[in-house]
């Protein structure tokens, strides 16, 4: 198929979009669906499949921006930088401080670098100057948190944004460099080269290998290269962190892969449902001496979610592409035009708002808390008996505020690019 525009892919692209905005933004943190929870440690939710699907996605882009294979390295730099930058910007948010000055004033501060940073990463102007602005951004972000005092010392470097960055521009170069046999060994390769890291060597000031929380190989070396700048939970591992990118890599590759049966095959249905489901058989299998881990990112999760990711893009070219079937895509195709707007702004406009305190009486004693916390208590909860409903309520709202937001951008043809 030689059309770069598959619109599968576009409403894949959106449904993951909208999951993410669901699960990273409920009403009430403490009552949650299970299936809208991260697995707490081994084992797999549909919430887990969310972010390697984005990875997947970013490997299918990779080949249908450049179906000929050309050399773009300039425009692949600026946009690993955009990315990278725009995922410590919502760690720095949080971390500029003025002291003595008001929260309104702080929060006026904040906006005003959230602007300027929308304008850079975001806004479009001539490449060469994307480039530099890119490369001085990041140059200044990264010694701001090594030698940036107090306020930037635990700023966290690791994260998804990061991630995807950092696999964008592995498989971008893998792609133009290598033929596809070579990419799909480079990443079986991947696959195999962590789990015995994993599992085989012994982790200093530990003992003998394990794949127990905070004490595995990743861990430590997450600790190693980034101690400070980790995962604010536990500070000392992060999920998105150094050795664990090994095997984002690989599912970023099956992303490639995908998008290459999609371009050379006349019917893609069929190769993209068979590979899936032996993936998911593998991925399962694989389980039994390899855990599947979404916070270790291990090769059975990899392959697990690679099929998974195979098996709905199958589902949706065969119901889009191949039945014809397309007048139920645009809300998808409305979510899925801006995402890396919306995946920045989900982050900001919390952190933003909660910087605003409403005076609540609870227990008889006054508290201040966020106002986004007290519209969700206000305008929400007291309408539902049961508070998982409650808080899946408050996410639903939140998602419906960001379709009107997105549906006034589509109407205007506004696309936001890294």
């Amino acid at each position: 198929m030689s059309n770069s525009r598959i619109i599968s892919v576009d409403v894949m692209r959106g449904i993951t979009i909208m999951m993410m905005t669901i699960v990273n933004n409920p009403g009430d943190w403490s009552h949650i669906y299970a299936p809208l929870e991260h697995a707490a440690w081994n084992g797999w939710t549909p919430t887990d499949l969310v972010f390697p699907f984005f990875l997947f996605i970013v490997g299918i882009s990779v080949v249908l921006a450049n179906p000929n294979r050309t050399v773009q390295w300039e425009k692949t730099l600026t946009r690993f930088m955009r990315i990278f930058l725009l995922g410590l910007a919502l760690s720095f948010f949080s971390k500029i401080k003025i002291p003595g000055v008001g929260n309104l004033v702080l929060l006026s501060v904040r906006l005003l670098f959230t602007v300027l940073i929308t304008f850079l990463l975001l806004g479009n102007y001539s490449s060469k100057k994307q480039f530099w602005a890119a490369f001085i951004l990041l140059l200044v972000a990264l010694i701001l948190c090594f030698y940036g005092g107090e306020s930037f010392e635990s700023i966290r470097i690791p994260g998804v944004l990061q991630r995807i960055s950092i696999v964008f521009l592995i498989i971008s170069v893998a792609y133009v460099w290598l033929s596809t046999v070579q990419i799909f060994w480079l990443g079986i390769t991947f696959l195999l080269l962590y789990w015995g890291l994993m599992t085989l060597i012994p982790i200093p000031g530990v003992g003998s290998a394990n794949l127990e929380m905070g004490t595995n190989l990743a861990a430590y070396v997450d600790n190693l290269l980034l101690p400070g700048h980790l995962w604010v939970t536990t500070k000392t591992w992060d999920p998105e962190g150094v050795l664990s990118t090994i095997p984002a890599i690989s599912t970023g590759i099956a992303g490639i892969l995908a998008g290459k049966i999609l371009i050379q095959n006349a019917n893609p249905f069929k190769f993209l449902l068979g590979i899936g489901i032996i993936l998911i058989g593998i991925g399962f299998a694989w389980d039994n001496v390899f855990p599947i881990n979404k916070s270790l990112w291990s090769s059975s999760f990899v392959v697990l979610s690679a099929g998974w990711a195979m098996f709905l893009l199958s589902l949706l070219y065969g119901i889009i592409e191949v039945l014809g079937v397309k007048k139920w895509t645009n809300i998808f195709l409305i979510f899925g035009i801006n995402p890396m707007l919306v995946f920045f702004y989900s982050g900001i406009i919390p952190r933003a708002l909660n910087l605003i305190k409403v005076d609540q009486i609870s227990n008889l004693e006054h508290q201040e808390i966020g106002i986004v916390p007290w519209l969700y208590r206000v305008g929400i909860q007291p309408y539902f008996e049961n508070p998982l409903n409650s808080s899946l309520a408050g996410a639903v709202v939140y998602l419906l505020i960001w379709y009107l937001i997105l549906y006034i951008f589509y109407r205007k043809n506004l696309i936001f690019k890294v």
